[in-house]
């Protein structure tokens, strides 16, 4: 039997994490969802932009991440802002609990997208952004934007 690789369908990202965070390396993990998060989750109705990781007692939550409520689940709908436990091996739980425990370090959630039929969460080890370094990016970014469109505009002349 051949292995299937399906692409990931990206649900939400967290473009304010790229632009305060510089991410040091990124990790997958499962999340712990309901039947209606998941449901609300394949509505795209979902928002990542104020959220963070935290390990707690060898496990790792998500705090901050919006599922919006199902709008057909009724009774069986849950918090939208509750903590939701997200799925890594233990190893890599214990690896990052001892990364963030140095100066600087966080995890903040960048992605949520499905893998197969399975949610799955993108998450990056990073560092904040003092205000230099995001004029920086903002002036770089902008810059090549400004090629982009000099070069768009030059290629048939």
């Amino acid at each position: 039997m051949a292995d299937k690789k399906e692409a990931k369908k990206i649900i939400a990202q967290n473009k304010k994490a790229r632009h305060d965070y510089f991410v040091e390396d990124t990790y997958e993990a499962g999340i712990e969802l309901f039947g209606t998060e998941v449901k609300s989750i394949r509505g795209g109705r979902v928002n990542l932009k104020d959220s963070f990781c935290r390990i707690d007692g060898g496990e790792m939550f998500a705090y901050g991440v919006h599922v919006s409520p199902y709008e057909q689940g009724n009774v069986f709908n849950r918090d939208p802002l509750r903590p939701k436990k997200l799925l890594m091996h233990k190893k890599e739980i214990l690896k990052l609990f001892g990364l963030v425990g140095r100066k600087g370090y966080t995890l903040v959630p960048l992605s949520l997208y499905f893998s197969g039929s399975r949610v799955k969460m993108e998450v990056g080890l990073c560092v904040g952004k003092k205000l230099y370094d995001k004029r920086d990016s903002d002036a770089e970014r902008q810059a090549n934007r400004d090629i982009d469109r000099v070069m768009k505009t030059n290629r048939y002349e």
